[in-house]
């Protein structure tokens, strides 16, 4: 059956190129699974092209069925380790979006460029579209990395980043959730094998550091791509009364994330915010219909979440780690 179907595929926004591409279900009622014999030779040869596909159309029956599309692709879907935000676990392997409060947004990010070792493919479910707003942004990787004036792109390449994090306190997520574990000695050993300096604390909270990449060289395209989270983890992405607050309960080491240059330094402000000017300018954005399926290469395609009105329930799943350590 699924080498008679004709999917249209088409450029969602062609004035914006080719992210995402949209592929449409090609009769109504269609279910993402029973067609991903003939979705999966689509996506071996799009996505790494424009970085990112979107599924519409299709019948998806709840989390269960995202789950079994995802996992279908040929790489066991990931746990969230050492993640940077709360969400909850709906399905193995399947997790909410960041939840944070509706009225915030989340800056463009690539899925856990913090750190030395992320997932590849990252696929989100709209399960229930938001009232207004609640879209998931998008952003060519290559692109940013390409706008980026030079001196602020070769400074960032020589001196790498610094991210610092300090787990609970009522102030971020608990240590015990980030690794799964209440198990110090876990920690501890996880750290070791992930190239993180960790120190517990005199109140018995939990401090990390690692030096990271700034830029990624794709492993199959070979492209380079904009890859980090400074301008997220950085004191000067929160609201000013928020960074005040916070530095009247806490000294700056004591923060709940912050970054610096890798040899600790502080990383300037205003290169902070020449780089979310250029996020700004490569932002893709496109309201989410129910049972959408947004599926992109992770290090090709940077996303984000708008602030939004009434219910909104979005759900990820992530497959195939990659490991820059590994590989220098």
């Amino acid at each position: 059956m699924s080498e008679v179907l004709s999917f249209d595929i088409k450029p969602l926004q062609a004035h914006k190129g080719t992210l995402p591409l949209l592929i449409q279900a090609p009769e109504p009622g269609m279910s993402l699974q029973a067609a991903f014999d003939g979705l999966k030779p689509l996506v071996d040869r799009h996505l790494i092209q424009s970085g990112g596909i979107l599924f519409r159309g299709f019948e998806v029956a709840g989390n269960e069925a995202f789950r079994e599309f995802a996992s279908s692709f040929g790489h066991p879907l990931l746990n969230y380790e050492f993640g940077s935000t709360p969400r909850s676990n709906v399905a193995k392997g399947v997790y909410t979006s960041t939840e944070y409060p509706a009225h915030q947004s989340i800056p463009l990010h690539n899925e856990q460029a913090y750190t030395l070792e992320w997932p590849m493919k990252i696929w989100f479910y709209s399960v229930i579209p938001a009232e207004t707003g609640g879209e998931t942004p998008i952003a060519d990787s290559r692109e940013v990395y390409r706008r980026i004036p030079v001196a602020i792109r070769e400074r960032f390449i020589e001196k790498r980043l610094m991210y610092v994090r300090n787990y609970g306190n009522g102030l971020d997520v608990d240590w015990d959730q980030v690794f799964n574990t209440e198990d110090p000695a876990v920690v501890e050993a996880y750290c070791r094998a992930h190239n993180i300096q960790c120190e517990w604390k005199d109140d018995g909270e939990l401090r990390t550091r690692q030096v990271c990449q700034s830029v990624a060289r794709h492993p199959v395209t070979k492209e380079w791509v904009w890859f980090n989270q400074a301008h997220l983890f950085h004191i000067s992405n929160l609201q000013p009364e928020v960074r005040e607050s916070l530095l009247d309960i806490v000294d700056e080491e004591d923060l709940p994330r912050n970054v610096y240059y890798g040899d600790g330094s502080p990383i300037e402000d205003s290169l902070l915010d020449e780089i979310r000017g250029v996020l700004d300018e490569c932002t893709i954005s496109f309201p989410w219909l129910k049972n959408d399926v947004l599926m992109l290469d992770n290090m090709l395609a940077a996303h984000a979440r708008s602030p939004f009105t009434g219910s909104r329930k979005v759900v990820v799943a992530m497959a195939q780690g990659y490991s820059q350590a590994l590989r220098g």
